[in-house]
């Protein structure tokens, strides 16, 4: 009898939590899915197959470990408005298939949030309030606590003890180690939600912003679109295109980090933009060896 009045209660239970999320106007609007991961016509293309008749536009030149496989995504091309792909790229599974790590994408963003903070808060210390020079009245006979100065922290227009003392820097360092797994992570956790896109260039047939519009839209890339490149020009007609768009932004490739990622829903990467950060990622694995010591960042780059 009990095992029966238990299951009644759990189905009650579940058709009323059901209901509650039958409708939108159930939910507040700040914990409502956005429409791109509830939208049913979103396009979601599975991975290439192995026997793909497509040709292979780009293979893994780095060693890829014996237990490892490259992953391999499609390649697309901007200056169409159609969806189909062009080929497969392989990537490499050490940069673009590495395990999920939330504690290291946590500190990799605050430490890029906090390494240019500067607090400018600052308040006067009583030996900087003006005025206070003489003391109120004598030691002792007046029957009133003893007191040297009115510019004291006891009294009201005095100083302020303790205080901020701006302008006060929250710099600090992580290890390059640390830095170079949050890309990964970053990186194979776009790959792995499908949100991480590859094109064989940046060139579109049009400067309209509308024409780049239409396309993200077609292909369900998302809300907010990051382009990165490496070079150190870009095509005139992609720059025109994403002037005025709020919602897609171009960085060149030596200036990818977490933050910009994490605010970007997708992230389109160039074939050449795959080789140079897998170069760069890569190396730094086998950086620090005991037969080679550790220097300062940057300053023995490849």
């Amino acid at each position: 009898m009990l095992r029966v009045s238990v299951v009644v209660f759990g189905r009650g239970a579940a058709r009323r939590f059901a209901s509650s999320f039958s409708s939108e106007s159930a939910l507040p609007s700040n914990l409502l899915l956005p429409t791109n991961l509830v939208d049913p016509s979103r396009l979601k293309r599975p991975p290439p197959p192995a026997d793909s008749s497509l040709p292979v536009l780009r293979t893994c030149n780095a060693v890829v470990p014996s237990h490892l496989s490259p992953v391999h995504t499609w390649v697309e091309t901007l200056e169409k408005p159609d969806s189909e792909p062009l080929g497969v790229a392989q990537l490499h599974p050490d940069v673009f298939s590495v395990p999920p790590r939330l504690d290291i994408l946590h500190a990799v963003e605050t430490w890029q949030r906090a390494f240019k903070r500067i607090s400018h808060a600052s308040t006067k210390i009583r030996s900087e309030v003006r005025g206070g020079g003489k003391k109120p009245w004598r030691q002792k006979g007046s029957g009133r606590a003893r007191t040297g100065s009115i510019r004291s922290p006891l009294w009201r227009g005095g100083g302020v003890a303790h205080g901020p003392r701006g302008p006060t820097s929250f710099y600090y360092m992580l290890p390059m180690k640390v830095r170079v797994q949050g890309l990964k992570v970053a990186l194979s956790s776009k790959m792995a939600q499908d949100y991480l896109h590859i094109v064989d260039s940046l060139n579109i047939p049009s400067p309209d912003p509308q024409y780049l519009l239409d396309l993200i839209k077609q292909r369900h890339w998302g809300a907010s679109v990051l382009i990165v490149d490496v070079g150190e020009e870009f095509p005139e007609n992609i720059l025109q295109a994403t002037a005025s768009l709020k919602t897609v932004n171009i960085i060149p490739a030596i200036g990818l980090n977490v933050h910009t990622m994490l605010k970007h829903e997708a992230i389109i990467l160039t074939l050449e933009t795959v080789k140079f950060l897998e170069e760069k990622l890569l190396w730094h694995d086998e950086r620090y060896t005991p037969l080679y010591p550790f220097k300062l960042p940057y300053s023995d780059l490849p």
